[in-house]
């Protein structure tokens, strides 16, 4: 699987992401602007000494992500979405993309999308979740169907 982070803003959670990219096999896409750098001891501490293990990957923009990738599919989660992730029938080559923690994935990227997916949550409260669990929550359901592979 791939998952992709546009625009990072919070270092703890990138390092959350990584190492559940480790841990899950998961390749990690990041775009760039990023809001830190990636040698910031607080996105290394939350990725532990996963990092050495880590299949990374970091894209000026946006378009240059999707040009090199252009023959897969692209997920995008927002609580935008109409689709509820457990409803799409995942391969193991897409790409699952979510947006900065502040501001979620721009407009300009939506209106291109033809996968726009949604967690559900209470209506209630004008918030989210925490990126790194979205992306984990995403990622379990999509390897669940695929029936974990390659892991144990």
């Amino acid at each position: 699987m791939n998952i992709v982070l546009v625009e990072p803003e919070i270092p703890p959670n990138t390092g959350n992401v990584a190492r559940t990219c480790v841990m899950t096999g998961s390749k990690l896409h990041l775009v760039e602007p990023l809001g830190f750098s990636l040698s910031e001891s607080s996105v290394r501490r939350s990725g532990l000494d996963y990092w050495k293990y880590l299949d990374l990957e970091i894209h000026p923009t946006f378009e240059a992500l999707k040009d090199k990738y252009e023959q897969y599919r692209f997920l995008y989660y927002t609580t935008r979405g109409k689709l509820y992730y457990h409803q799409i029938s995942y391969s193991c080559n897409d790409f699952l993309i979510f947006g900065s923690e502040t501001k979620g994935l721009a407009e300009t990227i939506l209106e291109k999308a033809e996968h726009v997916i949604r967690i559900p949550m209470v209506e209630q409260i004008p918030r989210s979740l925490n990126m790194g669990n979205s992306v984990a929550l995403v990622l379990y359901e999509a390897l669940r169907q695929k029936g974990f592979p390659g892991m144990s």
